[in-house]
């Protein structure tokens, strides 16, 4: 679990870098500053959730379920908030009509506030 952490931390960090310089060179003169502005809060959260998953990778045990659920509620609620933004930032360019992703962004951000629940909860037991 403790190298699963650790990967997604990378993968999440890496590909945030990469979205944010592509957003800020290539995507200014495409997208609204609206929609811009958006995959600019995609992109950091990306970047938060690999931050913390790179110090709890290295500080969990993971001897727990509630340590697990924090863990897996982090990533799959940064899959769902970021690169929903990502794609409804996208429709346009797409030429396509994407918003039926708008609900999976706040399901999303419940994920990730779940991780971060369970998180204080496996502190405070």
């Amino acid at each position: 679990m403790k190298e699963f952490t650790l990967i997604m931390a990378c993968i999440f960090g890496s590909s945030a870098i990469i979205l944010g310089a592509f957003g800020a060179h290539a995507l200014k003169k495409k997208l609204s500053n609206e929609k811009l502005s958006s995959f600019e809060v995609g992109v950091r959260y990306q970047m938060y959730s690999a931050i913390t998953l790179l110090i709890l990778g290295y500080n969990l045990n993971f001897e727990f379920f509630i340590e697990q659920l924090t863990i897996y509620s982090i990533i799959a609620g940064t899959i769902l908030f970021s690169f929903s933004i990502y794609l409804l930032s996208f429709s346009d360019i797409m030429g396509k009509n994407l918003k039926f992703l708008g609900p999976i962004t706040p399901l999303g951000g419940l994920l990730l506030i779940i991780g971060w629940i369970s998180l204080l909860i496996s502190i405070v037991q």
